[in-house]
């Protein structure tokens, strides 16, 4: 739908039309961005004769705030722009950057700055704020004696640098000379509890922007008010989003794991017609999973609770079985949880592992332990409202999308690893892949789609593009070569695509073989690791990367864009291998490779999503 000038506007007539067919091509995070840049260039002028610059009509602040977000999965910006949005409401006027957006040149004229930003990994920036962050931890960074800031940090206590990047930023701005607004805040999982209590402070301050800063803080680990967000229903409105998800029929569940493979791995296509969602090629599907009867009643019976008893929590009613199964995180343990299990039933071998000897031990439980295996390990007496206050909100699953509209039309295709193993003895899966898994056709998944707008194909169909992908990471290059063959694109396509054995585990041969003689694929190369090992070293996606080394900087020399989906340390592996390949055959030194790497993020022409 095309945006209508307000009969007010200044523009004239053929600016004003411009400006409107510009606005009907931008998302959200893009429309905020636009208006932030103008309104930068527009404080650079005096207003012309007879016209003021325009602000909120009821802003309080002097200069717009600025809010500067660094997200990796889409849960800083979705932070953001809800924080943009309220302080709109408020009166108060702002601008939301992306860091990698962000003039930092103009960091010393700042004088109200919130941030929102994610840690990953071993305490890494997200990918999108890497220079944002080593500007500020850096020696070029400004004296800040005028600026006010507040600083919001997302992440996971099941790591032990839980939200790293957030405490060293909060820490070096007051280290230049600048006051915090508020303390510092860290977002466990469960993001909106910490974030939401930290958004309503922050607009409270922003009110007032010159109020004095706040003496010295201390780090919010608790909220600053009780806030548990509803498990969202699916809803008739046409505005589906995150906490008003689609209810998507299935119309097709495939295994395409062959017989013998360690893994199930699904092909779904799910329904959106009628949804009003729309998606492009690299962006995510958000699942709302619930978890099984099984594992309910498995919680139930260790605790010996009655499912049926009515459990009031934050004005909210219903039966403590609705709330394990649909409200509350079981499949994923976290260290709260496992600090409040150490607590109630005293278990000296807990309360070690919770040390700092016990750390290593501790990540390992973290990642290979359900909530039912702490409670059968480490038996302690809970009473049927304390689970619902300990546990987790569940929280949804994003899942990269293995399709493109053009060529599927209004359905979302996804490549899902179903979760299953054994503990003790005893059947686990994960809670949204067992959901997919298990559903068959007819079944209706709540949905919403996830922009991810750091892995978008180039707008040049001309460009080449690079694709590597690792097991179910190669799910969005599907969409990329459907797209790109739907639009005619003359560039060339590489993909490179691992797994463990090319007889059972190579996710959608035919069609890639069938892409490969119609054009649509210009180079396949393969690393199936398990094939043709007996004591030998095992062949990864990274070394093909290696051996191809100086093939793939002639492909980027060409200007082609590069892609890396799949897990966290996979996508490492390969950006050694990139160091390794610039090293060995462009004449870097390790330093300088990377600073060529930096360049390529920079010009959205080396582009990860990772998990």
């Amino acid at each position: 739908m095309s945006a209508v000038l307000p009969t007010t506007s200044p523009l004239p007539e053929q600016a004003g039309a411009l400006l409107d067919q510009l606005s009907t091509q931008l998302d959200a995070p893009a429309l905020w961005w636009a208006s932030g840049y103008l309104a930068g260039l527009a404080q650079r002028h005096a207003p012309a004769a007879g016209l003021a610059v325009v602000h909120a009509a009821t802003a309080t602040a002097s200069r717009a705030t600025t809010i500067v977000y660094g997200s990796q999965t889409g849960n800083g910006r979705r932070i953001a722009e809800a924080l943009a949005q309220r302080l709109h409401d408020a009166g108060v006027s702002a601008r939301l950057l992306r860091a990698d957006a962000y003039r930092l040149r103009e960091l010393e004229d700042e004088r109200h700055l919130l941030i929102v930003i994610s840690t990953q990994g071993d305490g890494d920036p997200p990918d999108d704020a890497r220079d944002f962050v080593e500007h500020l931890l850096g020696k070029r960074a400004p004296k800040l004696p005028d600026l006010k800031f507040a600083v919001l940090g997302l992440g996971d206590s099941s790591y032990p640098k839980f939200c790293e990047i957030a405490r060293r930023l909060d820490e070096r701005l007051t280290e230049l000379g600048a006051s915090r607004w508020l303390p510092r805040a860290d977002a466990d999982v469960d993001i909106d509890a910490i974030a939401q209590p930290w958004i309503a402070a922050a607009i409270a301050h922003a009110a007032t922007p010159d109020a004095a800063a706040t003496p010295r803080p201390a780090t919010v680990s608790a909220p600053l008010a009780t806030v548990t967000p509803l498990r969202p229903t699916a809803t008739s409105t046409r505005e589906h989003a995150r906490e008003r998800p689609f209810n998507a029929e299935v119309l097709a569940n495939q295994r395409i794991t062959g017989r013998g493979s360690s893994k199930d791995v699904r092909h779904l296509e799910l329904a959106l017609r009628d949804s009003g969602l729309n998606y492009e090629p690299g962006d995510a599907l958000g699942v709302w999973p619930t978890n099984s009867p099984e594992s309910v009643a498995a919680i139930l019976a260790t605790l010996h609770l009655d499912g049926d008893e009515s459990i009031d929590h934050d004005g909210h009613t219903q039966p403590l079985r609705q709330w394990l199964a649909q409200r509350r995180e079981l499949t994923r343990l976290s260290r709260p949880f496992l600090i409040a299990q150490a607590q109630r039933s005293g278990d000296r071998r807990l309360q070690r592992l919770l040390g700092d000897a016990g750390r290593d031990d501790l990540a390992r439980t973290l990642a290979q332990w359900q909530v039912i295996d702490l409670l059968r390990a480490h038996p302690a007496s809970w009473d049927a409202q304390a689970p619902v206050a300990a546990l987790r909100p569940l929280t949804p699953r994003l899942y990269s999308l293995a399709s493109s509209m053009k060529e599927v039309g209004a359905e979302a295709h996804l490549t899902v690893a179903h979760v299953e193993y054994e503990h003790d003895g005893q059947p686990r899966h994960g809670a949204a892949s067992h959901l997919l898994a298990t559903s068959d056709a007819g079944a209706r998944i709540p949905v919403f789609i996830e922009r991810n707008e750091r892995f978008r194909l180039p707008r040049n169909g001309d460009r080449d593009i690079v694709m590597i992908g690792a097991g179910t990471g190669v799910a969005p290059f599907r969409g990329f070569v459907q797209e790109r063959a739907a639009l005619g694109a003359r560039g060339r396509h590489w993909l490179l695509f691992g797994n463990p054995h090319a007889r059972s585990d190579f996710l959608y041969q035919l069609e890639w073989q069938r892409a490969l003689k119609e054009g649509h694929l210009h180079r396949l190369d393969l690393a199936f690791s398990r094939d043709g090992v007996h004591g030998g070293a095992k062949t990864y996606v990274q070394h093909r990367l290696r051996e191809h080394g100086r093939e793939l900087l002639a492909w980027l020399d060409g200007g082609a864009h590069l892609y890396v989906c799949g897990a966290l340390a996979m996508a490492r592996d390969v950006h050694a291998a990139l160091v390794a390949a610039l090293i060995a055959h462009a004449g870097h030194d390790a330093e300088s490779a990377e600073h060529h790497l930096r360049d390529l993020q920079r010009q959205q022409r080396y582009s990860k999503d990772v998990y």
